[in-house]
């Protein structure tokens, strides 16, 4: 995707990773521009009247009461987003910046927020110029919105602050925009707060993590087969008719891939007959379906949110289209922070049942035949034992994050902001537990394929055969300890750029 056209309709999530992960470019098209200018012309018409309006010519927050003069107002705007950047701690990842931006961009495109044309402009410029303002790890509470980084966003385009340029280096902002040939904007009434007023940082971290989530769940598919199959599980619990007897559609899919995935497996045919013992697997084997499933359905309800999320326009005051400048209280951050601790608690469930399919492997009470820890010379060589530690440390992490951040509000701005969503920290908590749970899947593939080949002579499936063969690639077989960490590594980054994945449907096709 070489340009995503953002207008007066929703961004879809494909195109919020197009422009935040990959640099697509970005172009505002001819009819939200001519939104933006009716907006405008309407906010223009509030700053000279007599009535004082909320952010055109008053103060903010607690600040509201007082009335600002018109030869002040240019300067409260100023003021407004210089004092809200005020986040502190690490840089965010360039991804979350570029997605904060474009998604305050496409709430500007709506119409709805009193800018000048100009000022919308200036965001998709600074995308196209692969301009990335710092943001800090703390700020936003999550209401107003994402005051803080999206103020340090706003900061930038005014030509002051901190930025990584396109190479990466970190150059004052005027700087910055001067390489470009970009100018530095000059913030009119109401517009430094439509500048900084909404959910964005949450929203685009979420979307980020949606489109991480929905390789791993399949991913996630993928490993239990592989550990069913290495662990002489049986499949016969996968079958259609009996998931059909409980119709969550998430569980469904995911007995069906497991099903694709270890269709044709010679180990499986090997212990499958009327004389096989193998029908009360344990929990971990056997409940995959349901507990995959479950994650795959609050996947499905957070993305239902994003979606909408995507389709608003958040800002306060809004310019109806009728004119009115209306407040209302749509930034606040309670339906994305929700969803955002919900994920959370999915990638430790999911995490928590992968460590225990590795687990087994290791046990010689309950790897039925295997060495133990899948050495070569047990005692001599350790084979997998410390990577099931690892991935109990991160299991262990992942736990501490699944506690929710949006049920923990603190008052603030003197208690007119006396109720907040801490989505951010929400979002913020969710980015470290995708990664986690990429890590816990990918030693349990390393894993199983250690396994695959210890089971020989007997042959995997054509699909897990095929996730061995892309593994071997980069790590040998089974042998005496080598250095583990790289090993782990190599599996991480194969689970993470969709190699793992692609080498099992090249086989299967497509998984759900």
């Amino acid at each position: 995707m070489h340009e995503v056209v953002v207008g007066t309709g929703a961004l879809t999530p494909a195109e919020v990773v197009a422009v935040a992960r990959y640099g697509a470019r970005v172009r505002i098209d001819d009819g939200a521009l001519e939104e933006i200018a009716k907006s405008r012309a309407a906010i223009e018409a509030l700053a000279h009247a007599d009535t004082p309006h909320y952010g055109v010519s008053t103060g903010f927050g607690a600040l509201a009461t007082r009335h600002i003069a018109p030869e002040l107002r240019a300067q409260l705007q100023r003021s407004l987003v210089r004092s809200h950047a005020a986040g502190s701690g690490p840089e965010v990842e360039t991804e979350v910046v570029r997605a904060l931006a474009l998604l305050r961009l496409s709430t500007l495109a709506t119409g709805r927020t009193g800018v000048k044309v100009e000022t919308a402009q200036a965001y998709a410029d600074l995308l196209n110029a692969g301009i990335t303002p710092v943001v800090h790890e703390y700020g936003s509470l999550g209401c107003s919105g994402d005051l803080a980084p999206l103020s340090h966003v706003a900061l930038a385009l005014m030509g002051e602050g901190p930025v990584r340029n396109s190479a990466g280096d970190l150059v004052p902002a005027a700087e910055a925009l001067a390489a470009a040939d970009l100018k530095p904007i000059v913030l009119a009434e109401k517009e430094g707060l439509a500048l900084i007023n909404g959910t964005d940082g949450m929203l685009g971290m979420l979307v980020l993590a949606l489109a991480d989530l929905e390789r791993l769940l399949k991913t996630a598919d993928l490993a239990a087969a592989m550990s069913v199959e290495g662990q002489l599980g049986t499949d016969r619990v996968f079958a259609a008719d009996l998931q059909a007897l409980r119709p969550h559609p998430g569980q469904a899919a995911s007995a069906a891939n497991l099903r694709a995935v270890l269709a044709d497996s010679g180990i499986v045919a090997s212990h499958r007959g009327p004389d096989c013992n193998r029908v009360q697997d344990a929990y971990s084997l056997r409940c995959s379906p349901q507990v995959h499933g479950a994650a795959r359905d609050t996947y499905t309800h957070a993305a239902v949110v994003a979606g909408r999320e995507l389709a608003a326009a958040i800002d306060n005051p809004v310019v109806l289209p009728d004119g009115r400048v209306e407040s209302n209280g749509n930034f606040h951050g309670a339906p994305v922070g929700y969803v955002l601790d919900f994920l959370a608690i999915v990638a430790a469930d999911l995490a928590g049942i992968s460590e225990r399919r590795t687990d087994r492997f290791l046990d010689v009470a309950r790897n039925h035949g295997l060495n133990a820890f899948l050495a070569d010379d047990p005692g001599v060589d350790s084979g997998h034992m410390i990577a099931q530690y690892t991935q109990a440390a991160v299991v262990s992490e992942l736990k501490r994050l699944a506690n929710p951040a949006s049920v923990d509000s603190i008052p603030s701005s003197a208690m007119q902001e006396d109720h907040v969503s801490m989505g951010w920290s929400a979002a913020r908590k969710l980015r470290r537990s995708v990664d986690g749970l990429q890590r816990v899947i990918a030693i349990e593939i390393l894993t199983a394929a250690r396994a695959l080949d210890l089971r020989g002579p007997l042959q995997p499936s054509p699909a897990t055969d095929a996730v061995r063969r892309a593994l071997r690639v980069h790590v040998e077989g089974p042998g005496t300890d080598r250095h583990l960490a790289p090993e782990i590594e190599y599996a991480v980054q194969l689970v993470a750029d969709g190699t793992i994945l692609a080498a099992a449907e090249s086989v299967t096709g497509p998984l759900q």
